[in-house]
């Protein structure tokens, strides 16, 4: 049997990635401090006897005796997936998503080095800023604020992509880089700030939608399923430059929120508040490279993803 470590695995994304390696018959070990992930998102997993979950900050050295799975499987590899990415975490706790995504992606690289395992590392599209291009294509530097308020998340991130990408070069990693655009789906925090979980809380709540900004930027939702296979798929080939993953369809705020009212039967009125900081103004992934050398793209359409994602959280609230 094979094993997998994923960091960050108590989160939204994290822990949807859990159940599909225990599907795929791997051992996982999931390991979360719990500052924005939840155990009950491991509820699924946590009844395999081939999961096991360490609450521990990625940040401090991981302690091989803490981790049965090393002893009977080994180390296949390493999903580096923690860091909180909502932007209300951007001022509440910056010096955590500094030290996640710099010390944590040393720590576990060393780790894959160590065991000549697998690395993938979930990067995001906020390494491209407020984009001068459109769709983002892989080779696009970006147009980031080093010294804005999103900086503790984007230059990090960046700094990631650096650190894997010297470590392929010169230590010979046998890495990954995800650049995961906007995704959605249950187990998203209904208070993290985000546009999916606000509006579908707010809809629930019969309250006024409210939308930072005039509506008119652009993102791509992905279904978090689709993500996940996405991930996988990347996993498992031998691609190592940097590869866009999320939906390239792409909607105005404005026209979501339309979207998502419908499917929640009913008309709010909508609240505009002030922009946010060097929020993009357009974001949309061009997915050659992930269709061309994954044979991936998304499945799930908008209204079958936000559907289910409402559904959720009415059981939430």
């Amino acid at each position: 049997m094979k094993h997998v470590i994923i960091t960050g695995g108590a989160g939204f994304i994290g822990s949807h990635l859990c159940e599909r390696f225990l599907k795929l018959e791997y051992a996982v070990t999931a390991i979360d401090n719990l500052i924005t992930g939840r155990k009950s998102n491991l509820a699924n997993a946590l009844q395999s006897p081939y999961f096991t979950f360490i609450e521990q900050d990625i940040c401090q050295p991981i302690r091989e005796s803490t981790v049965p799975f090393l002893a009977t499987h080994g180390l296949d590899g390493i999903f580096h997936f923690a860091c909180p990415a909502s932007p209300t975490d951007f001022d509440r706790i910056p010096f955590e998503i500094l030290a996640v995504d710099s010390i944590g992606t040393i720590q576990t690289i060393r780790l894959a080095l160590q065991y000549q395992s697998r690395y993938v590392l979930a990067s995001t599209s906020e390494v491209y800023g407020d984009p001068l291009v459109h769709p983002q294509k892989e080779d696009y530097w970006g147009n980031v604020n080093p010294i804005g308020p999103r900086a503790c998340y984007d230059e990090t991130k960046r700094f990631a992509e650096a650190y894997v990408s010297t470590a392929i070069r010169h230590k010979g990693l046998n890495g990954r880089i995800s650049r995961i655009f906007n995704t959605y789906g249950p187990r998203m925090k209904l208070d993290d700030g985000r546009l999916v979980p606000e509006l579908c809380r707010q809809l629930i709540r019969d309250q006024n939608l409210t939308i930072h900004g005039d509506g008119f930027q652009t993102r791509s939702f992905c279904f978090v399923s689709d993500l996940v296979d996405g991930i996988v798929r990347l996993y498992e080939s031998g691609v190592q430059d940097p590869v866009n993953l999320g939906n390239p369809e792409e909607h105005t705020i404005l026209t979501f929120s339309e979207i998502l009212s419908e499917l929640a039967g009913k008309t709010p009125t909508v609240k505009h508040l002030p922009k946010r900081p060097d929020d993009p103004r357009k974001r949309c992934p061009d997915i050659t490279r992930a269709t061309e050398l994954l044979g991936w793209s998304p499945r799930v359409s908008l209204r079958e993803g936000l559907q289910v994602t409402l559904d959720y959280f009415r059981t939430q609230l």
